[in-house]
């Protein structure tokens, strides 16, 4: 039986889009997204839980977040989760759990502190559905 392996977030970004290019002129861009959870505790007091989620997107999607998303901005993201291992520069064995992003529409951006809700995908920035790795235009 195959497994399923989805991720869903709506979160804010935590960071700017770092765009990096690899070899063969691939592009890959990192940023973190908060999610946060709210509840009270047993004196009444509100409690916010944060986790923090690592991003990675390739190729135009990443080229497309770079354009479109800046520190602060609230995104839908859906992906897969992955984990990479690795030996550092010391000798010591790594391992990140990062979510691979399979396309993302944005939600809510903040502009001079002021909060829009642009439609899907910011018109003013030429990027369609496909830019972000959906055919039928849909982001879910």
């Amino acid at each position: 039986m195959a497994g399923v392996n989805k991720v869903i977030l709506v979160g804010n970004l935590g960071k700017d889009p770092e765009l990096k290019y690899l070899e063969g002129n691939i592009a890959r861009a990192n940023f973190s997204i908060a999610t946060s959870e709210f509840h009270k505790d047993k004196s009444g007091n509100k409690i916010e839980q944060t986790e923090w989620h690592n991003i990675v997107l390739w190729r135009s999607m990443a080229e497309s977040a770079e354009k479109l998303l800046k520190k602060g901005t609230q995104i839908y993201l859906e992906g897969k989760l992955q984990t990479r291992q690795w030996i550092d520069k010391d000798g010591h064995k790594r391992n990140i759990t990062e979510v691979v992003g399979e396309s993302f529409l944005v939600l809510q951006r903040k502009e001079n502190g002021n909060t829009s809700t642009p439609n899907a995908i910011d018109e003013s920035s030429n990027v369609s559905f496909d830019d972000l790795g959906k055919k039928d235009g849909l982001p879910f």
